[in-house]
């Protein structure tokens, strides 16, 4: 759908207005129909894990309770609320509890009846147990349930890696512009500094520091985001080479534009192209590094739910197949559409499919077998007249 606005149409995509640049490329993406849909199934995935809460969780959603509603995973309830002794938190898997809330009113479970964090006591055989009715996915050697840690460890998993990726792509970008547009001894500066941070060993330093501090999430993220910031200097420093010496810049400096206009207005779209390119692969490489952490331990706080740490139980536990098998169809899976995203934003952004719409089959063979009217072919073309002179040999 476009406009007019003025003299020149207006793309709009969802309501917003697009540039028709970026409308061939919106088009080139759906044109591939496996990276397409693997977006759409990504953020489908990605929406169920954030409802974790509703899904899997040993606490009521809704408790209908003398005729007043109650919603226990927003707030805690002791147990003399619901007409008990202890005025501790409502254990809701306790058969007594249940009885009372049952006495006036009823309470709505989620789908999976059980936290991450959730122990099963009643279970009949030791842990870790196979898949029943009561857990789809079985039980882990604590006796938690596997399709409860699943979910959650996928959402950690999922917005530690956005998370990580959103601040190294914005600092390896500022880092880049800044490099190729001033040059001199401030590139030299920022690349010996690249050449220490890449040499680093991260395992080493990880295992140091995990040594001194208990790791936490922020923290994990905090030193991944030091030691992983320089992936996208290259790009964009060699963007910034190359168009800081162009007519369009140059006359932007000439009518006085700040350098800040320069870099980040005229500059910066065209340098993106790489670095885009590139983020669904760095999102993908996030999450296996906050999994193989996780694998190895020294990842999350241990008792976390993650994709690395049912790996670990899964090859501690080889008599249970159905965790590793688990943790490597999530892991997979996951992986799977985030190349196929990848491809698909590579081709959006290839420069020779951007215009191919453009181009009609037939149209070269249409025009090379239409034999040339009259009225189209070319003039003959007129002799040049010799000029008169000594050199021409006309004159006296």
């Amino acid at each position: 759908m476009s406009e007019f606005h003025g003299l020149r149409p207006v793309e709009r995509v969802c309501g917003l207005p697009v540039s028709p640049m970026t409308k061939r490329r919106l088009n080139n993406f759906r044109a591939n129909r496996r990276g397409f849909w693997s977006l759409w199934i990504f953020l489908a995935l990605f929406g169920l894990t954030l409802m974790a809460e509703v899904i899997a969780n040993d606490e009521p959603i809704l408790v209908v309770h003398d005729g007043s509603l109650y919603f226990p995973i927003v707030q805690d309830y002791p147990e003399t609320h619901w007409g008990g002794d202890l005025p501790t938190r409502a254990d809701y898997s306790d058969p007594f509890v249940q009885e009372l809330i049952a006495e006036r009113g009823f309470m709505l479970m989620a789908p999976i009846p059980y936290d991450h964090r959730t122990v099963d006591w009643q279970l009949a055989d030791p842990a870790p147990t196979a898949p029943d009715a009561r857990h789809w996915l079985g039980t882990d050697d604590q006796a938690r349930d596997v399709m409860a840690r699943t979910i959650y460890g996928l959402r950690i998993s999922i917005i530690f890696g956005l998370t990580l990726t959103f601040f190294t792509t914005i600092i390896g970008v500022a880092a880049g512009a800044v490099q190729g547009y001033f040059g001199g001894w401030l590139d030299l500066i920022f690349q010996r500094l690249m050449e220490i941070f890449s040499t680093l060993p991260i395992l080493m330093i990880l295992i140091i520091l995990a040594s001194m501090v208990e790791p936490s999430f922020w923290w994990l993220l905090f030193v991944m985001v030091l030691f992983g910031w320089p992936w996208p200097v290259g790009y964009v420093r060699a963007e910034f080479l190359r168009a800081r010496n162009f007519d369009f810049v140059k006359a932007a400096k000439a009518l006085g534009v700040s350098d800040r206009m320069v870099m980040f207005r005229h500059i910066m779209p065209n340098a993106m192209v790489a670095t885009l390119t590139f983020l669904p692969f760095t999102l993908a490489g996030a999450i296996t590094t906050l999994t193989a952490l996780d694998f190895i331990g020294f990842g999350l706080p241990p008792g976390s739910a993650s994709i690395g740490e049912l790996l670990a139980q899964g090859k501690a536990n080889l008599h249970a197949p159905w965790l590793v098998l688990t943790g490597f169809i999530v892991l997979s899976v996951t992986l799977t559409l985030l190349f196929f995203i990848g491809e698909a934003v590579r081709d959006a952004f290839d420069p020779r499919k951007l215009f191919q719409s453009d181009y009609k089959p037939g149209e070269d063979a249409a025009e090379t077998a239409a034999p040339a009217s009259p009225a189209s072919a070319p003039a003959p073309a007129t002799p040049a007249r010799a000029p008169i002179g000594p050199q021409g040999g006309g004159g006296a």
